[in-house]
């Protein structure tokens, strides 16, 4: 049953949303300066890489990474391929790709050729998530939406409209997916991200995996 690591590496240089904190991964400890283990430092934002967003993140007050159902996050995912030349997820692409029923969408886009040819900086030009078509997978009952860059969200947006409509309802957010070698279909996704319970629990980075269902 092949198994696909749709998790994006975290390291030094890598990356981040605009504004963010960068990586800093250090060590603490080191056997080669005569230490008794190895132990590195992390520094880095809760949304650094694949990360999963909880509604805290957004909403004060609303539900946070360390009380995201599980059943969420673990279970049948559909994988959605749009052409190269999409640059906005609208109402007509979630009507038109996903599957009527879907639980669990995992958008695949030009974006996730950046990953491969980053060289450290920040792609402003991600294609995003709408906030129609972010209603509209609301409204088809879908639990948990995955994009391949680091925001579902137009870069700049001044309203956040996109992150509001599907955590307002509980939908999980995942960003920073790397689809480039998944084709499109049905999988069994499992996508946990760190239980961190300090903070605003706005979210934490994850580590997402694909299976092929068999059958």
């Amino acid at each position: 049953m092949p198994t696909y690591d749709i998790s994006v590496a975290i390291s030094a240089g890598m990356p981040v949303y605009a504004g963010d904190p960068g990586v800093e991964i250090v060590d603490h400890a080191a056997l080669r300066r005569g230490d008794s283990a190895n132990v590195s430092l992390l520094r880095l934002g809760a949304h650094t890489g694949t990360h999963v967003d909880a509604a805290a993140h957004f909403i004060e007050g609303a539900q946070t990474v360390s009380q995201l159902p599980l059943d969420a996050l673990i279970g049948r995912a559909f994988v959605v391929e749009l052409s190269p030349d999409v640059t906005a997820i609208d109402e007509g692409h979630v009507a038109t790709l996903v599957p009527a029923g879907a639980e669990r969408v995992l958008f695949k886009t030009r974006n996730s050729a950046f990953w491969a040819a980053h060289g450290g900086t920040f792609r402003e030009d991600f294609t995003y998530i709408t906030p129609a078509a972010a209603r509209a997978l609301v409204g088809r009952g879908v639990r948990l939406v995955g994009i391949d860059y680091l925001s579902v969200e137009k870069f700049k947006s001044d309203d956040f409209d996109t992150h509001t409509a599907l955590l307002s309802s509980e939908v999980v957010i995942v960003e920073g997916l790397d689809l480039s070698g998944v084709p499109a279909g049905e999988y069994e996704l499992a996508c946990l991200p760190l239980k961190i319970a300090g903070g605003s629990g706005d979210g934490a980075p994850a580590r997402a995996i694909l299976r092929t269902i068999e059958g």
